[in-house]
């Protein structure tokens, strides 16, 4: 969505760098580009206007002047101004004391209103909730029919007493909205569900019956939060809709739909600080799982090109077997080999992240591989896990075993050129040899990098006098036996292993002592 933008402020930074010292007329070329960055991606003129004028102000005040590096400081002062017209701190939904908290949905036919309500739901349930929809769109034809599909995808009830307007039968809605979401709130009361949302009904254009519609229902259900879903690709027209909706459901939050798409995105940047509303949430795809808790923070750093590391690890988080990747640690340390069997597990755990794409997007420095990363082809890995899948156990465990003819029987059983399968192997040799040097005493070429604890010293001589690894059977049973072995050494080694602080030192670290990020201490166990 911010590509544009993002190329154009990266560009403008770049001719600050070198300088000791910024003149008055090196301030006003800066933000005389980013002016033009912003009015090019579609901002309103007033954002725009209020924007460079305290970049301005503050790029030729003092903390510029006084700084050691002064073009940082101004991409600091950009990345600040940019946080605050973004809403400046992340909003979180505001639940109700007593009884459900009541979400209501308003906002334009097209915005996503009802895919939306699955995505947020399916969300909500992942957090510890009981969401239920409530089917309030009685206008278009099958929105109710859409919702129920939509609820159904996310496992989550819907509350729907009327099947809504039939293409026959446009004029004449089959129920009253407001009936309906007073009813399943009540419905929501009953079952003990703790959130409700109600998906009403949206125009092509603002209109007087519609706003009125929405009121009716506000005043009936009294929501928590009433969400205005708004299209990040509408451009100049964005703000105007959203003083519109403001003023007739007084909404709560915003939430971005279609942030994946290729317009400007400068609706983003204008309607929260417009309306003075925050922004809450953001739909980045078409699945029910793309969508996120808005951090003003982090798409300021996306827009600049600083990546988004944080909303990484929490994807990483959630998406990764822990006993896993306590498994594939323990065997790193214990210097044992890579195998095909481990290389297919973490596959499987980078797939349940998501798309590999917006994952390396979020890298800082993306914006200059973003050609590349555009070109990169999600298809070929679905390819590689078809290749190892064709081996038999055993060939995954020692790829060394496959010779020419099982070569090309994998790689009829992939559907895939031996070619192919000679390539997966050669890369994953070279993978293996340098995991192992990581392991034993850091990477080749890098003299000054040491060995992980635990996994062998950092230096030729000690690689040298360490004793050889015994090379594994080619026989299944006897490698079995093998693998038994092992792991009773290693228990042995476990039980004597004295117990005592990382790196030899006893007692505790203290986190704030480190200059870590904001929210970052929640990472290391304290």
């Amino acid at each position: 969505m911010f590509n544009s933008l993002s190329d154009r402020l990266t560009a403008t930074f770049k001719n600050l760098r070198g300088k000791g010292r910024l003149t008055e007329a090196d301030v006003d070329a800066t933000v005389r580009e980013i002016r033009r960055a912003l009015l090019d991606a579609d901002v309103a003129v007033p954002v725009v206007r209020e924007f460079t004028g305290r970049v301005r102000e503050r790029a030729l005040g003092a903390e510029v002047s006084a700084a050691l590096n002064p073009s940082q400081q101004i991409v600091k002062i950009v990345n600040e101004e940019l946080q605050e017209i973004l809403g400046g701190e992340t909003r979180r939904i505001r639940l109700a004391k007593n009884g459900p908290t009541i979400i209501m949905l308003a906002g334009l036919q097209g915005a996503g209103k009802t895919t939306l309500a699955g995505k947020l739901s399916k969300w909500l349930k992942a957090q510890g909730h009981s969401p239920m929809l409530v089917a309030c769109d009685l206008q278009r034809p099958n929105a109710v029919t859409q919702l129920q599909v939509v609820g159904q995808r996310a496992n989550v009830p819907v509350f729907a007493p009327h099947p809504g307007a039939t293409s026959q039968e446009l004029d004449q809605p089959a129920g009253d909205p407001v009936a309906v979401a007073r009813a399943g709130v009540e419905e929501a009361r009953q079952k003990l569900h703790d959130v409700v949302i109600v998906d009403t009904a949206g125009r092509l254009g603002v209109d007087a019956d519609m706003m009125e519609q929405a009121r009716q229902i506000r005043r009936a259900i009294v929501p928590n939060e009433v969400l205005f879903v708004i299209d990040s690709m509408i451009g100049q027209d964005a703000v105007n809709t959203a003083l519109a909706f403001d003023e007739g459901v007084n909404f709560t939050g915003i939430v971005l739909s279609k942030l994946d798409g290729d317009a400007r995105g400068g609706a983003a940047l204008s309607v929260a600080s417009v309306t003075g509303k925050p922004v809450m949430f953001a739909s980045t795809g078409e699945g029910l799982d793309d969508f996120e808790l808005f951090h003003p923070d982090r798409m300021a750093s996306r827009i600049l090109d600083m990546g988004d590391i944080l909303t990484l690890i929490e994807q990483a988080e959630k998406a990764w077997d822990k006993d896993e990747a306590a498994r594939m640690a323990k065997k790193f340390a214990d210097q044992e080999d890579f195998t095909l069997e481990d290389f297919l597990a973490q596959m499987q755990q980078i797939r349940n992240m998501g798309s590999m794409k917006k994952m390396l997007m979020m890298m800082p420095g993306a914006q200059n591989i973003r050609q590349q990363l555009e070109q990169f082809d999600e298809r070929e890995i679905d390819r590689v896990e078809a290749i190892v899948r064709s081996m038999t156990p055993h060939e995954r465990l020692a790829p060394k075993i496959i010779n020419g003819s099982r070569r090309a029987r994998i790689a009829r059983g992939s559907g895939v050129h031996v070619s192919e399968v000679n390539g997966l192997l050669e890369r994953f040799a070279q993978a293996q040899k340098m995991m192992k040097k990581m392991a034993q005493g850091g990477m080749p070429g890098m003299p000054g990098m040491p060995g992980l604890p635990g996994a062998g010293g950092g230096s030729r001589k000690n690689a040298k006098n360490a004793p050889k690894k015994k090379a594994k059977s080619g026989n299944p049973a006897k490698a079995a036996q093998e693998r038994k072995e092992a792991e009773a050494r290693r228990a042995n080694a476990a039980k004597a292993m004295p117990t005592g602080a990382a790196f030899g030192q006893g007692g505790d670290f203290d986190p704030s002592q480190l200059n870590l990020p904001k929210g970052f201490d929640k990472f290391l166990g304290k």
